[in-house]
Formats: C-alpha cells, structure tokens, sequence
C-alpha cells in the first residue's frame, strides 16, 4: 500500500477510530493522542501489512493497544482520582453509563466499545480482537447482561 492509499483510507476511518478511542478513554484530548499515536506507529509499520484488505482491522487493533497504554499511563500518574473529561458528543456521557463500561472486564469492555461506540458489527469486532465470531457474540451479552443489571440496580459490574 502506498503512503497516499495510506492517507486517503486513515482519513476516511478518522471519526471511527476517533468515536472508538474516546469510548475506550473518556476524553476527546486523550482519544485524539491516542488516535494520532495509532496513526503514527501504523504509517511506521506500514511495509508490516501483508493483507492490505485487512487495513481498517489491523488499525484499530494499533488503536486499542494504543488506548491500554494510555490508560495505563492515565491510572499510574492518578490512580485513584482519575475520572475521564466529560465531552458532549456521545451518549456514552452518561457518567453511570460510563463508569459501568469502564468496569467491565477488559475483554468485554473491548466487545461493547467497538460494536457500540466504534460501529462495527459483530464479524468485524472478532476480527478485529483475533477472537471466534460466536466468542465475540458471547463476550456481548455477557458484557450487556452485566451493564443491564449494573444500570437497573446501580451496583458495581
């Protein structure tokens, strides 16, 4: 794939990766460097991209690993009083919505940040966690029964 292939197909998929990044990390200065990083490290490794088919899958896979870093840098400097910058875009500002989600465990929350937040289905999400289709599907309703109960009874997921 060319850089300008490159450009014109990041381009096209910024908002989505951008919608993903801040379901991950709860804050449009946070999901913007973490989208740009995701741009960065992929034009890096660009000659890595065997199946250029594939590109919209593998740069959001670059996005998540970019995502947990950050969140992992965000917990270390402030692990107790980190709360994400609330934005008015999304629904997902609903702060009992967000803080359920954010609770989850890591391999539901990914299912439900990018079928919900990033707009992929359900084939698209599995491949691209590297996970079966039907393991994908039971990671949903798993992750959505415990966000129902969570929501209804406001207890901890």
């Amino acid at each position: 794939m060319s850089e300008q292939e490159f450009v014109r197909r990041t381009q096209a998929l910024r908002m989505r990766l951008y919608r993903t990044a801040y379901a991950y990390l709860g804050g449009e200065a946070a999901a913007l460097d973490a989208v740009d990083e995701a741009v960065y490290q992929a034009l890096r490794h660009l000659r890595q991209l065997r199946e250029p088919e594939l590109f919209e899958t593998w740069l959001t896979r670059i996005l998540i690993r970019a995502c947990c870093r950050e969140l992992k840098r965000l917990r270390r400097l402030h692990p107790a009083e980190y709360l994400p910058e609330a934005g008015e875009d999304f629904d997902y500002d609903a702060l009992p919505l967000r803080e359920a989600v954010a609770r989850l465990p890591q391999e539901l929350r990914q299912v439900i940040v990018l079928r919900y937040f990033g707009g992929l289905t359900l084939a698209q999400t599995a491949e691209t966690l590297g996970i079966p289709q039907g393991t994908a599907a039971t990671r949903q309703r798993r992750a959505l029964a415990l966000l129902r109960l969570e929501l209804k009874e406001g207890g901890p997921v």
